[in-house]
C-alpha cells in the first residue's frame, strides 16, 4: 500500500510540473516538457554560480541571459571571421544576405534588409559591396521604378557555398559541450522572441523605447 501511495505522489507531481509548464508554453510538445523537466533535475545547485561570464554579473535572470547570449553574439561574430577567410567574403552579415537572397529569389532590396533585421543604411552598404564584388546583380523591379531587386550570381552561389561549409563547422564547434537535447530546449524556449521581436520590428523602427515598451509590456 505504501509503494502504491509513493508511486500515486510521483505521478502527481509529475502531472503538476507538465501542468505548468504547458501553461507557459502551450505550443511544446511532451519531447519539450522532458527535456525542460531533465535540465532541472540536472541542476543540483538551482542559485545561479557567481561566475558564469566575464565582467560583472547581473543580478537579474532575465539581464544576465541577455549577456550570455550577446557575448556569444560577439564570439560567433570573432570567429566567423576566422572561418570566413579564403571564402570571398569577410562577415557573417554577407552570408546572411546571399543567403536570404537565394531564398526569397530575385527580392527588392529592402525586402532582403528587412528580412535578416539590419538597419536600411547599414544593409544597403553590405549589398553594394556584395554586388561591387560581383555576387549580386541588381535588376530593375517592373512593378516599382523606384526600387531596384537583387539576384544573386554563380559567383555568388560559389562563395556562399563555400561560407556556408566554414560556418557549419563553427555552429558545430561552439556549440560542440551542449549536446542535442540541450540545444533544442533552448531553440524551444528563445524561438518565440525572435519571431515576436522580428515581426515588430518594421513598426517598431520608427517609434521611440518608451513606446516600444510600454506596447509590449502591456500586450498590444
Amino acid at each position: 500500500m505504501l509503494y502504491i501511495r509513493s508511486n500515486m505522489n510521483k505521478t502527481i507531481e509529475l502531472v503538476n510540473a507538465w501542468g505548468a509548464f504547458e501553461e507557459k508554453h502551450p505550443d511544446s510538445s511532451i519531447a519539450d516538457f522532458c527535456r525542460f523537466y531533465l535540465s532541472q533535475q540536472q541542476q543540483e545547485d538551482p542559485v545561479l554560480p557567481k561566475e558564469l561570464t566575464g565582467g560583472l554579473q547581473p543580478k537579474k535572470p532575465e539581464a544576465l541571459l541577455s549577456k550570455i547570449m550577446g557575448r556569444i553574439v560577439r564570439l560567433h561574430q570573432l570567429y566567423g571571421r576566422m572561418a570566413l577567410e579564403g571564402t570571398g567574403i569577410s562577415q557573417f552579415e554577407e552570408f546572411a544576405l546571399l543567403n536570404t537572397i537565394l531564398q526569397l529569389k530575385e527580392p527588392r532590396k529592402s525586402e532582403v534588409i528587412y528580412a535578416t533585421i539590419y538597419e536600411m543604411s547599414t544593409g544597403t552598404d553590405l549589398l553594394n559591396r556584395l554586388r561591387d564584388n560581383g555576387f549580386i546583380t541588381e535588376l530593375a523591379d517592373p512593378a516599382d521604378r523606384r526600387s531596384k531587386r537583387v539576384k544573386i550570381t554563380a559567383k555568388g552561389e560559389k562563395v556562399l557555398q563555400a561560407s556556408f561549409k566554414r560556418l557549419t563547422q563553427l555552429v558545430n564547434m561552439l556549440f560542440h559541450d551542449m549536446g542535442r537535447d540541450g540545444i533544442l530546449l533552448c531553440i524551444q524556449f528563445l524561438k518565440n522572441v525572435e519571431i515576436k521581436f522580428s515581426e515588430r520590428w518594421p513598426e517598431d523602427k520608427g517609434r521611440s523605447f518608451d513606446e516600444i515598451y510600454t506596447s509590449v509590456m502591456s500586450g498590444e
